[in-house]
């Protein structure tokens, strides 16, 4: 193998940098690797959600679950029909519906959905302990108190006179085959002011589990990409549990401070060290 002198990069990103080559193809180890990283990627896109799996992992932080699905029924209608992806089946509309959650000034502050994507294993992997950094920054979060519902069976949920210092969280939705946008339609029925959609983005070749967060003012379907704020690459080799929780903590405050998401709705934490102990080849001469 010829030696590369970009190959010292590597040490600081699990980017596909300084491969180096042997004569004038990658070498094999390389191109083996490359092969496998693609197959990961492929595989996330692929993987069905564990749904019981993730509801497991939420009930242990207190949380109700309802399970949806979007109007695509299987994965192949999910990847060739986007539009279907951002829209409730029929079954789930039933399903929220039959909560009974009427139109009140005390309705929800916000709603969380984990949605599986493009990537079912970042929801695997990640979705249950970002959200349990969430619930601990978000001051005063309480789920709504359940009950039975008398003629479905269904678990309705009802929350007390909203308290600006606290959060009301309504019912987590677990959706298959979701779309970002199907949020708003979430967001909408079960009459909450925020949305936020926990989502596995689309895979790269060194990141086939990276969880995105994003969050809607007022959610109703047909808000636009401009109407949303977005926080990428959540898990632990990219932007850590912690850093991700106060930063979307932030945002949601001024959200509900300033009635407003989106482009006029910036992030103001600055969750970097100004000093570092080591230095970094991006910044030093």
């Amino acid at each position: 193998m010829i030696a590369n002198p970009w190959s010292a990069l590597r040490r600081f990103t699990p980017a596909h940098v300084g491969l180096g080559r042997a004569g004038v193809s990658l070498p094999t180890m390389t191109h083996l690797a490359f092969q496998l990283a693609h197959a990961r990627a492929r595989d996330a896109v692929h993987d069905p959600l564990d749904v019981a799996r993730v509801r497991g992992e939420l009930a242990a932080l207190g949380l109700t679950t309802l399970v949806l699905r979007s109007a695509a029924v299987d994965r192949a209608t999910y990847l060739q029909r986007p539009d279907l992806g951002r829209r409730l089946d029929e079954v789930s509309q039933r399903t929220i519906d039959a909560l009974g959650l009427p139109y009140r000034a005390d309705r929800f502050d916000v709603a969380f959905a984990v949605v599986d994507g493009l990537s079912s294993n970042a929801i695997h992997r990640h979705a249950a302990p970002f959200l349990r950094e969430v619930l601990t920054a978000l001051p005063g979060a309480r789920t709504a108190p359940e009950q039975e519902h008398r003629n479905t069976g269904v678990q309705e949920h009802r929350s007390e006179p909203a308290v600006r210092a606290t959060w009301s969280v309504a019912p987590v939705a677990v959706v298959e085959q979701g779309r970002v946008a199907i949020g708003d339609a979430i967001g909408e029925a079960l009459h909450a002011r925020l949305v936020v959609v926990l989502i596995g983005e689309r895979p790269g070749l060194s990141s086939p589990d990276s969880l995105g967060a994003y969050l809607t003012w007022e959610p109703v379907p047909g808000r636009t990409d401009a109407e949303r704020n977005c926080l990428s690459n959540i898990r632990p080799e990219g932007l850590d549990y912690g850093d991700a929780a106060v930063r979307l903590v932030g945002l949601l405050r001024e959200a509900r401070r300033r009635e407003l998401s989106g482009v006029a709705l910036k992030d103001e934490h600055d969750a970097l060290p100004r000093a570092s102990s080591s230095p970094s080849f991006l910044l030093d001469p």
